[in-house]
């Protein structure tokens, strides 16, 4: 592991605004990865909400990729991505899970559970960016981010209303 920099576990992070950098590069990394990632669930989902969902969402992820560019432009540093593990493993469970069912209803239900996995890391991670944006006396940056943040909120309420008003139903009969 020495002299590599990957996950929080780099030797160049002494600082919060290192830790800010470091942490904008991961969220980098992880929307170009959900980009990548997106079609694929766009053409496993069966239910048309949820494909549509889908697919609003990829268009919202190039802006959020935008916005974090955006950012580091705002705060002077380049844009680069770093290796983020969690959201690796996150989309790599989705495939396997999505993989191994066979009934559309139930396949739906998975690709959700997965889609909502994502959200969540992401809203944390735009979280915690906001806040240490603060700290650093970035409100231009933290607001930035706050756009993403209400984005990933939103796809996730309309994930659990998808799920809750017929594709769990549908899964379980």
């Amino acid at each position: 592991m020495k002299g590599k920099t990957m996950g929080f576990f780099s030797k160049d992070i002494k600082t919060l605004d290192d830790l800010f950098v470091h942490t904008l590069r991961d969220i980098y990394y992880a929307e170009k990865q959900i980009a990548k990632a997106l079609p694929k669930m766009i053409d496993k989902a069966t239910d048309a909400q949820l494909k549509a969902g889908f697919e609003k969402h990829l268009d919202q992820t190039r802006g959020h990729i935008e916005r974090v560019e955006q950012v580091f432009e705002l705060h002077g540093v380049k844009a680069k991505e770093v290796n983020c593990p969690a959201i690796d493993g996150i989309l790599e469970e989705a495939d396997d899970v999505s993989g191994d069912v066979d009934d559309k209803d139930v396949l739906d239900a998975a690709l959700i559970a997965s889609a909502q996995a994502v959200e969540h890391y992401e809203m944390t991670r735009y979280g915690t960016l906001i806040a240490w944006a603060k700290q650093l006396g970035r409100t231009d940056c933290a607001n930035v981010l706050a756009k993403n943040l209400r984005e990933e909120q939103a796809t996730d309420r309309k994930l659990t209303e998808i799920a809750e008003s017929k594709v769990n139903l549908q899964a379980a009969e």
